[in-house]
Formats: C-alpha cells, sequence, structure tokens
C-alpha cells in the first residue's frame, strides 16, 4: 500500500486536525538553539492554514519522564512557530486537560494552537498498550482528523504517533512524504556512482545500515569516532581514542564483505589527535597507521579526520552521483576540530545529483558550521528514524499510514 498523504483527507477546511509534528528542539537556557524542525513544519502548517483547518499542533520535547517539568515545555517553540507563521498561536499549558479544551475550543477557520509536551503526560510512551490507547483516545477528542508530520518519531509506536492514527481520519504531511520519497531514493535503485559517508561517535550505531546498504553502495566512507575501531579492525593501534572492542570482529566482517563485493571502502589515512578532550587541548595530525607516535603517545586522542583524508573523502563524494551522509568526521562543536566535518559538508552541496544529510548531529553540525539547509539536496529530520528506515525495518508510525 502506498503512503496516505494530505490529498486524501478531502477538504478539511473549519474541520480540527491534530498535526503531529517533530518539534524536539535544542534549547539553552530556554531559547533555541538550531529551529530547523519548526521551520521544517512550515509547509504542511500553511497548507492547512490555507484550506481553513483549525490547526491543533502537538509534539514531544526532551524526556520528561511522564510528567510536566517546566524545562521541557514547548512555550519557546509555540512562541518561534508563531514568527515563523507571522501569525498568533495559541499555546495550552497541558496536552489533554482543561487549558488544551479550552485553546481548541477557541480556534477559528485558519488559527493555530500548540499544546504542551506530550511527554508530560505517561501515556505518550507506555509500553502498555491500553495505557497508551487510553491516552491516545483523549488527543483524539481534541481533534476530527489527524496530519502526521513528525517524521523523527515514526519509529517510535507510541500514543500519538500510532495509536491516534488508528483511531482518527489520518495521513502523512509534506514532510514526512518527502522524507520517505527521498529515503526510498536511497535504497530502491539509486544512481551511480553512490556513496555513503558515516561518522559520529560509534560502529554499533551504524551496524544496521552498513549491513543494509554495502550490497547497494559504490563507496563507503568512515570517518568520525567510529573510524578507530576501523583502524584498529585493520591492525593499527589507535592511542586512547573511542574504541569499542566488541565490534572489532564484526567489523572485520564488513571489510572483507567489502571486498567481496567490489565496494570502494575508504578508511582515514591520517587523524588530527589531540593530548586530551578539550577545545583548546594541544593538537597534531598524524598518519592513520602510527596515531601514537605522537608526542601524546597512547594516551592520544582523535578528534577529527585530518587535512588528507578530508580531501579524499571530498573528492570521493563530488564524484558520486547519489550521497547519504550521516554522522560527523570530528568533534564539530569544538573550532580546532571541526575542520573535516565542514570540508565533507562543502562537498555535499557540489554533489551533481541527489545528496542527502542524515539528520541528528549531521543536521546540527552543517548549520553551525554555517551551511543553508538549501545547500543539499535534502536534510533529514529524522536521525534515528533515517537510519531505522535505511536499514529495512518496519516504522510503525508509516506503516500505520500505509506505508509499505
Amino acid at each position: 500500500m502506498a503512503l496516505r498523504t494530505l490529498d486524501s483527507l478531502g477538504s478539511l477546511a473549519g474541520k480540527r486536525v491534530i498535526v503531529r509534528a517533530d518539534l524536539n528542539v535544542p534549547l539553552r537556557d530556554g531559547v533555541i538553539t538550531d529551529d530547523g524542525r519548526v521551520r521544517a513544519t512550515l509547509p504542511t502548517l500553511n497548507a492547512l492554514i490555507n484550506q481553513g483547518a483549525r490547526v491543533i499542533v502537538c509534539s514531544h520535547l526532551g524526556r520528561p519522564d511522564g510528567a510536566p517539568d517546566p524545562k521541557y515545555s514547548l512555550a519557546p517553540v509555540a512562541q518561534r512557530l508563531s514568527e515563523l507563521l507571522g501569525k498568533p498561536v495559541a499555546f495550552a499549558r497541558d496536552t489533554v486537560e482543561e487549558s488544551a479544551k479550552e485553546a481548541v475550543a477557541a480556534l477559528e477557520d485558519g488559527d493555530v494552537a500548540v499544546i504542551e509536551n506530550l511527554r508530560f503526560n505517561a501515556g505518550e510512551t507506555a509500553k502498555d498498550d491500553s495505557t497508551r490507547r487510553a491516552f491516545a483516545e483523549e488527543l483524539a477528542g481534541l481533534g476530527d482528523v489527524l496530519v502526521s508530520d513528525g517524521f523523527g518519531v515514526v519509529h517510535r509506536k507510541q500514543a500519538s504517533v500510532y495509536d491516534l492514527a488508528q483511531l482518527l481520519p489520518s495521513a502523512a504531511g509534506f514532510l514526512i512524504e518527502k522524507e520517505v520519497d527521498v529515503l526510498d531514493r536511497l535504497t530502491e535503485n539509486p544512481e551511480s556512482p553512490y556513496a555513503v559517508v558515516l561518522g559520529g561517535s560509534k560502529v554499533s550505531d551504524k551496524l544496521g545500515v552498513i549491513e543494509h546498504l554495502l550490497p547497494r553502495v559504490d563507496k563507503l566512507l568512515v570517518g568520525g569516532g567510529m573510524m578507530f575501531t576501523f583502524l584498529a579492525a585493520e591492525g593499527h593501534k589507535v592511542g586512547s581514542s573511542l574504541l569499542e572492542q566488541d565490534q572489532l570482529d564484526t567489523v572485520r566482517r564488513y571489510i572483507a564483505q567489502a571486498k567481496e563485493r567490489g565496494v570502494e571502502l575508504v578508511l582515514p589515512v591520517d587523524a588530527v589527535v589531540a593530548a586530551s578532550f578539550s577545545p583548546d587541548a594541544q593538537h597534531v595530525v598524524a598518519r592513520a597507521d602510527a596515531l601514537e607516535d605522537t608526542a601524546f603517545g597512547a594516551s592520544g586522542l582523535g578528534l577529527d579526520i585530518g587535512p588528507e583524508t578530508a580531501t579524499l573523502f571530498a573528492d570521493a563524494v563530488r564524484g558520486s552521483k547519489t550521497v547519504f551522509w550521516n554522522g560527523p568526521m570530528g568533534v564539530f562543536e569544538m573550532p580546532a576540530f571541526a575542520a573535516g566535518t565542514k570540508t565533507v559538508a562543502k562537498a555535499l552541496t557540489e554533489v551533481d545529483g541527489l545528496s542527502v544529510v542524515g539528520g541528528g548531529d549531521s543536521a546540527a553540525a552543517v548549520r553551525q558550521l554555517g551551511f543553508a539547509d538549501d545547500a543539499f539536496g535534502h536534510i533529514s529530520t529524522g536521525g534515528g528514524a533515517s537510519l531505522e528506515f535505511l536499514e529495512g525495518k518496519k516504522l510503525p508510525g508509516l506503516e500505520v499510514l500505509g506505508w509499505q
């Protein structure tokens, strides 16, 4: 079955439309530091407003453990949404209680309200089906229709994502529709050469993606903290760099599989090694096969790919027609160790084909480093969901919308 989209819902004028968005944005002292996920909801919200729907936006933020916690309030998000939409947005101080009911009752055609963090109610993430269903039924009482548009949570069987879509007429919003289309292109007949660039901290976080994509890709580039497990699997000493000893045999198997399949496995040839994990730590560039041959010895920490590797990776990316990138190449939050990530990001903007930034830390990195969202073919909003989709897993939040 195909994904149900907005068109399947018919006219929504005058209807109460619950939009399950993913507004799980980073906050510092109550201020949003990256509003990318809020901006990603705008196409769907504007389409509903223009139809004259009465829009009720709901989302989670952080992990408040099923009880109200002011530091996880969606109030700053509602304010930012109002600024981006250029119109007032009402804010309910609870999820399904008096404030939410009053805010919804006051809506007129084309109005928007945001209800408080769904995870302030334990039913949202409950493992018990009946508890979760009971909360979904309360949510359903607020609306007539559900538009599911929070791709970052479609891999979760949660009340607002899964159960609510069974209780109300439901369809995917524009964001989910686009995410599914792009990610499907990465797994079904991608244009060659196809390169996958993986970084981030741990190999264990990417096992399923490597397993599922190895038969499909032409090049696999490995950077970030996970590169040290690959280097160690090839027999190199990596000092005090991040290393998953329990994944060495698995990585050796992937290296062998890549060779058997004719996949070009591109590993770092150099790295930036630091004396400590600190923004102002003394650091040097070392060969990947001699990371302990520095003044720091075995205590040295690899915190970024080296300049030669960055050039090597950038050339491989630019020479591809399809590129998927997930995970920074180093500790990009520290300027001294951001060069590798920035070089790879710039190369993605120069791809003559489809370039996809795989959400999570990768999306945060490109924005922090000054790249505009439209510089890339697509920036996914769903780190974990994107990876599970590319692993070939069934995602409950998509299956309930008809996706097979």
